[in-house]
């Protein structure tokens, strides 16, 4: 069995604010195997990196990322939130994969909003794959949005595509959506979900079994002792010392 691979959850996220260059930098500190981020566009329709649906941890609780162009979101401080950080920009999707994609794997989720039109979803999907480049170079694309995935599944066939599970998914949604979608690459499912008629499925289908979120001792053991491909963590640091001990 290959060993379970560790990414950081949106960076060090415990210890810089998240999806932010110190974030992602202290994260590399540690021997991790990837970095997990996401994905939104701003109005002119630039991809860049936020989880949220608002800016509320920018003392903008009305406001979301597709409110504002592009050009001010760098001058804008979204380490605001963490306390004693040094004010960070936004960060481009452009400018993260170019800094990291050569010093670990790369997940990037794209964040869909139910406010959204298709044109700019399907921008953000053509976006993403644009660049993240070629298949099999140590990236992979996410989201819980079967719809996007189906559509960047129609521009690269070859693309290692994940869908993301919701924590009331069961091994039933997950069956379904495999014989649905048979050119998934795997299943991202939330830790809870985690057990053995989980990951027997996937291994049976010969997709990837990625987890979502594993910060406890007793969540990075059962990840660990079931096999998962991909252990995604708020706290990396300790999921690699438990793995490797």
């Amino acid at each position: 069995m290959s060993k379970t691979l560790i990414y950081a959850h949106r960076g060090a996220n415990r210890e810089a604010a998240e999806n932010t260059r110190t974030a992602f930098e202290q994260a590399l500190r540690y021997p991790i195997d990837g970095i997990e981020t996401d994905v939104q566009l701003s109005r002119d329709e630039v991809a860049v990196l936020w989880h949220d649906r608002d800016l509320k941890k920018l003392g903008l609780p009305d406001k979301s990322i597709d409110d504002y162009d592009f050009q001010p979101l760098p001058e804008m401080d979204f380490a605001a939130h963490f306390p004693g950080a040094e004010p960070e920009g936004v960060m481009s999707l452009q400018t993260f994969v170019d800094a990291y994609r050569a010093r670990c794997g790369l997940l990037l989720e794209i964040k869909n909003r139910s406010w959204e039109e298709v044109a700019r979803q399907e921008m953000k999907v053509r976006q993403t794959l644009a660049l993240a480049g070629s298949a099999g170079d140590g990236v992979l694309v996410s989201s819980f949005n079967m719809n996007s995935l189906a559509y960047a599944h129609g521009i690269a066939p070859d693309f290692p595509l994940v869908l993301n599970l919701e924590p009331e998914h069961t091994v039933k949604d997950a069956r379904s959506a495999l014989d649905l979608h048979p050119f998934l690459h795997g299943l991202c499912v939330e830790i809870s979900t985690l057990d053995v008629d989980m990951v027997g499925l996937l291994r049976e289908r010969g997709k990837s079994i990625a987890v979502y979120t594993c910060d406890t001792d007793a969540e990075i053991e059962r990840a660990l002792l079931l096999g998962v491909d991909i252990l995604i963590s708020d706290l990396p640091e300790k999921a690699l010392r438990m793995r490797d001990a």
